[in-house]
């Protein structure tokens, strides 16, 4: 009798399984969208190296995140926003940030100093954006302090970085690190790079802010770790725990500035929303949040979180009646970093939250909707 390969044996099994369910998952999207559209755009404030800076935001719809075509994160439903097909000309990219330019015009009375450039996967990606549509887009806001690329680690390079700051931008990639434990990230997000990965990345980022002569006291090429509170399969106390480790070794990380701790929410075409629709998944509690950001404010790295869809049932929450104060307490410390915000907010459900971190494990959540 043959014995199955141990290739065979793993087929189905971990991240092959879970790429499975995603990619079965998203076959359900039947949504179209418009390429010469940016999926979204807001102003904003953001703190920053160089202070609190009013933000644009931009979300390009592009083809789709790589990684996600595979089958991809099991919480991010952004690749179900992208252009059927997998290909946005460089014609209908450089129409969407005339649509963004003037969107900011309407609703700004000076241009934004900080820029922010989201796909629905890497901005450095030229699958997703042509180099030739990258650097037209760097031309374009060069007369702006500081611009923000989202990217995987993997397309992180010193000469693309220059492209921006030649023009004399400070420039930071934002990547979605979600954890620094390697074993969480590849079980409960489902994303297939090591620790070691995003610090390799943040030493291209040193070397292109090497290169632009900047100096190393005050670099203007970083990295802003972008990290997912409570992905699934983990209970409330053990998201709390890896976002506080989390935290702290990304700032240990020479030429990462910034750490952002963004709380998971329930998006469609995703694995946790087919476990939140079975009862099987609650986003974080904005108490968790605020334990966090209460915990790691000692650390140099600017500390930052933003709580998309507060107070709904699909986003973090916490009892209904203390949410928008909690919510306002979070937006404060990201702009002041004072840890002391938190002492003015209080509700009687913290009780029940304290009750959930500490019996709430694998087997049993969510002890509490």
């Amino acid at each position: 009798m043959s014995e199955p390969s141990p290739e065979v044996y793993e087929q189905g099994r971990g991240m092959d399984a879970h790429n499975q369910v995603m990619r079965s998952i998203r076959a359900e999207k039947d949504a179209e969208y418009d390429p010469r559209e940016p999926t979204r755009v807001w102003i904003d404030e953001d703190n920053t190296p160089d202070g609190v800076r009013e933000s644009l935001t931009i979300v390009l719809n592009t083809g789709g995140c790589r990684w996600a075509r595979a089958g991809g994160c099991t919480m991010c439903g952004y690749v179900a926003e992208s252009v059927e097909g997998g290909d946005v000309s460089h014609d209908e990219l450089l129409a969407q940030i005339d649509a963004v330019l003037e969107h900011e015009d309407h609703h700004t009375e000076e241009p934004c100093d900080l820029v922010k450039i989201y796909t629905s996967g890497s901005f450095l990606d030229e699958r997703e954006v042509a180099g030739e549509t990258r650097r037209a887009i760097a031309q374009t806001f060069g007369d702006r302090e500081r611009i923000v690329v989202e990217s995987l680690p993997d397309f992180v390079d010193r000469e693309k970085l220059a492209e921006f700051t030649e023009q004399g931008l400070a420039t930071d990639v934002a990547i979605g690190l979600e954890t620094a434990s390697d074993r969480i990230r590849r079980d409960c997000v489902n994303k297939y790079f090591a620790f070691e990965d995003f610090e390799a990345a943040c030493a291209e980022a040193r070397a292109a802010d090497a290169a632009a002569g900047d100096d190393a006291d005050d670099p203007d090429v970083g990295v802003k770790a972008y990290l997912l509170m409570k992905p699934p399969f983990l209970s409330e106390s053990e998201a709390i725990e890896d976002m506080v480790a989390s935290v702290r070794e990304c700032a240990d990380v020479e030429g990462c500035h910034t750490v952002s701790m963004n709380p998971c929410n329930v998006q469609r075409y995703t694995m946790v929303d087919e476990l939140y629709f079975q009862g099987g998944y609650r986003p974080p509690w904005l108490w968790s949040v605020a334990e966090v950001l209460e915990e790691t404010a000692d650390e140099e790295a600017i500390v930052i979180s933003d709580p998309v869809g507060h107070g709904s049932d699909r986003g973090p929450h916490n009892c209904g009646e203390c949410d928008d104060r909690v919510q306002r307490a979070i937006k404060d410390f990201d702009l002041r970093q004072d840890p002391s915000v938190f002492e003015q907010v209080e509700c009687e459900c913290e009780a029940t939250w304290e009750a959930v971190r500490e019996r709430e494990t694998g087997f049993n959540l969510p002890l509490a909707q």
